[in-house]
């Protein structure tokens, strides 16, 4: 049975231009998985209060990390594609849930090339269903939809790793080039995400966000808790750069609506950071693998002019892992004992 692997990441804008960030928006907004109402109500949402504002703001967002050659998440992930690919002899491919290029293209790209036994990979450290589970879903989908040509395909799918050694190893080589200099205090930002979309990924219904400490108590909402996983890193960091628990903090970023979201949220912690001390502040960002807009924009300029308003003195930001050769050579590994194990 021929063997493939198929990496997917978030997704990107075609272009910095308005109406391909509004495509890219469309698409991305629409997935239940990311506003998780009802079809129409999301519709309404979407198409009146959202699209007709945020594209232009987020297209001049985008223009102001774009590379002349292109979006630096697909870029990087692109990177991360051929580095990695170098490890197999069979087909490997890059796709995004969002954008191009999209799972169901490269997904009969590979089923052209012969591929029968898919793993699955998606790019995300921690389990989140707005990243994760629509990810496998629309993989899912496709097969459904064509299982009349691909009824003898296998698929199996790479767990979440965001206590696996590789993953930790190779981010805590890179935060540690950035704190050879002075630095007081590191801040691990995640994506955030609304409160409920913990909630609802919770099996056991009556753990997660039900105390302060339950990230903290041992229970099976763990496998499928973004909170849990994101504060598992940042501490699995913590210790392998031996850093003590006061000179390192967690926020949560990109909160959208009136809605609950993950806290402490990151543009607070921020402004607050210079009045405890905290003069030069080192970031990373362990939620993604490719540097994107997330981290170069929201943080690398914005974020970073508001540590400075706010009496700071210096914001270094972290590259995401990208291409790290350590980091491929995990990913690699991990790969090939999914496919060992029968």
């Amino acid at each position: 049975m021929s063997r493939g692997i198929l990496l997917v990441n978030l997704g990107t804008p075609k272009s910095h231009e308005v109406v391909d960030v509004r495509r890219y928006l469309s698409q991305f907004l629409m997935d239940p998985y990311v506003l998780d109402v009802p079809w129409i109500l999301r519709r309404i949402i979407v198409s009146c209060f959202i699209l007709p504002f945020r594209p232009a703001r987020s297209a001049a967002a985008y223009a102001s990390i774009w590379e002349p050659e292109g979006s630096p998440l697909l870029l990087h992930s692109r990177a991360l594609e051929t580095s990695f690919a170098n490890h197999f002899p069979f087909a490997c491919a890059l796709a995004m849930r969002y954008g191009e290029p999209s799972i169901e293209n490269k997904l009969e790209e590979l089923r052209d090339q012969g591929v029968r036994d898919l793993l699955l990979v998606p790019l995300y450290p921690q389990h989140a269903n707005s990243t994760r589970t629509t990810s496998i879903e629309a993989v899912q989908k496709w097969l459904s939809t064509n299982k009349n040509e691909t009824e003898d395909m296998r698929v199996r799918v790479l767990a979440p790793f965001f206590d696996r050694p590789g993953y930790i190893n190779s981010l805590a080589a890179i935060i540690e080039e950035g704190l050879t200099h002075q630095w007081d205090h590191l801040l691990l930002r995640y994506h955030g995400l609304p409160e409920r979309h913990i909630t609802r990924a919770d099996p056991t219904g009556n753990h997660c966000l039900q105390s302060d400490n339950c990230c903290a108590n041992p229970s099976p909402a763990h496998d499928t808790c973004y909170r849990h996983q994101s504060y598992r890193t940042a501490k699995l960091l913590a210790e392998r750069l031996q850093i003590p628990d006061h000179r390192y903090s967690v926020s949560f970023q990109s909160r959208l609506g009136r809605l609950p979201w993950l806290t402490p949220y990151t543009d607070e912690v921020l402004q607050q950071l210079p009045s405890r001390g905290v003069k030069h502040l080192v970031i990373a960002c362990p939620a993604f693998i490719a540097d994107n807009l997330e981290t170069l924009e929201e943080i690398g300029i914005r974020g970073r002019a508001t540590f400075l308003a706010a009496g700071g003195t210096e914001l270094t930001l972290i590259p995401c892992l990208n291409d790290n050769a350590n980091w491929v050579k995990a990913l690699a590994h991990w790969c090939r004992e999914s496919f060992a194990e029968e």
